[in-house]
């Protein structure tokens, strides 16, 4: 295949801190690409400097390897390095990866094939290996994940990924939203789906997660809930909280104000007062916030797009000859 020919299919790897053998790792992927029968190209994204996956790369691409080598001058993240790979990319089907062993390269096909049925297809490790504390922390976090979202998935701590190419046209990944990417895509109106793929032998994680990590996690699921329920509807977000503290913060003050007037007790002294006036200017505050987010929002509602066509008829302008007949005999039986 010459170089410069167009690829139906790229397959994009971010390259962090964890990673297998560059050299290994290419050659159990190409084998599951090829089975796809498509004509391919790999993106591999150094996010940051790292000076052994370089070498291993230059060399894979010296021994004529159809690979695009893109590094990062340091580390900006996953979702980025994703970005940046998407953007040297020319297939019209995109497949992430991880940079380690996370599931067996002949399961890569099962991804790319369920792209007939949908727009995005992430893989779930099945069955799965690990141990209890570790069930528990997946269920946990897929759970609370599932009461945000309305969205049943199961193990999107998985890279690999099959998408069409108009996925990532539309959707712009940041921070660590990559594994949050089938949720935004089935927000924005993409058909996402699960399959089953075989877990690789080697994927085996023995590190430990210290607290900050389960923190962030939180976090970011605090953020996809609102970019999924709130991102066009901002006053039903701060306004509600805006009006529950304004509330406690008046009812709060009603009260003091009736124990000063009718029981003579004095407010001087008394830090509730200090406290509802807060809890009543920062209720205002809320609110004025989710207006103000409604008016950009409708500023800029023209620009937004967070929907897609599945199919378009149009009127020929032709009306079928057996309907005319109907017609007309209704038409007399009436008369």
């Amino acid at each position: 295949m010459h170089p410069n020919s167009p690829v139906e299919l790229s397959v994009i790897v971010p390259v962090g801190s964890r990673h297998s053998d560059m050299s290994t790792l290419y050659a159990e992927y190409k084998r599951g690409v090829i089975e796809c029968g498509v004509s391919f190209e790999f993106v591999f994204v150094l996010d940051g400097p790292l000076p052994v996956p370089t070498t291993q790369l230059k060399q894979l691409i010296a021994d004529g390897e159809r690979i695009t080598f893109v590094a990062l001058t340091r580390t900006y993240g996953e979702a980025t390095a994703i970005m940046s790979g998407f953007e040297n990319a020319s297939g019209g089907l995109i497949v992430t990866l991880p940079a380690y062993f996370q599931i067996e390269g002949s399961e890569i096909r099962k991804l790319v094939e369920g792209l007939s049925a949908a727009d995005l297809v992430v893989g779930r490790r099945w069955p799965r290996v690990g141990g209890v504390l570790e069930r528990l922390r997946r269920r946990a976090f897929h759970g609370l994940l599932s009461q945000v979202t309305r969205l049943e998935f199961h193990d999107l701590g998985c890279n690999a990924r099959a998408m069409k190419r108009k996925v990532l046209e539309e959707i712009s990944l940041y921070g660590d939203q990559h594994r949050f990417l089938a949720v935004l895509a089935d927000r924005q109106g993409f058909k996402v789906t699960e399959t089953d793929v075989r877990q690789s032998e080697q994927d085996r994680f023995r590190g430990t997660y210290g607290p900050s990590t389960y923190a962030r996690g939180f976090l970011d699921i605090f953020t996809v809930f609102f970019l999924v329920r709130f991102t066009k509807k901002p006053l039903r977000f701060f306004g509600m909280i805006g009006i529950t503290t304004f509330l406690i913060g008046a009812l709060g003050m009603a009260y003091l104000v009736i124990e000063r007037l009718g029981f003579g007790r004095s407010l001087g002294d008394r830090p509730a007062l200090l406290l509802m006036s807060l809890l009543i200017v920062l209720g205002l505050q809320l609110f004025a916030l989710g207006l103000l987010g409604e008016l950009i929002i409708f500023t800029h509602a023209r620009q937004i797009k967070d929907y897609q066509v599945d199919e378009v008829v149009h009127f020929s302008g032709r009306v079928p000859t057996e309907s005319l007949d109907r017609t007309s005999t209704s038409n007399i039986t009436v008369g």
